[in-house]
């Protein structure tokens, strides 16, 4: 597969300092902005992927009339919650 480059980066001696100060052993100046940079593309996609979700409930239960109250949606986020800690610590 056939590499490209970003484009070079400008930035304050200070960011550059504080972002040397946190690599872990091993690991590279150029290493930690590419992680960065994937985290943050994964992230933005799940950002729109939850408000297209979002969206399209909203139109679903615009066209069904089919509403759920925020506090019956919290109980059972909670149910789920309290099943999986019990699952996961004992």
């Amino acid at each position: 597969m056939k590499t490209a480059t970003f484009p070079s980066l400008r930035v304050e001696a200070e960011l550059r300092e504080a972002a040397e100060s946190v690599l872990r052993e091993g690991e590279t100046l150029t290493s930690l902005i590419e992680t960065a940079m994937r985290e943050t593309i994964h992230r933005r996609r799940m950002q729109a992927e939850f408000l297209a979700r979002g969206l399209k409930s909203s139109e679903d239960a615009k066209r069904t009339g089919m509403y759920h109250s925020a506090t019956a949606v919290h109980g059972e986020l909670q149910r789920r919650l309290d099943a999986r800690r019990k699952q996961v610590l004992g």
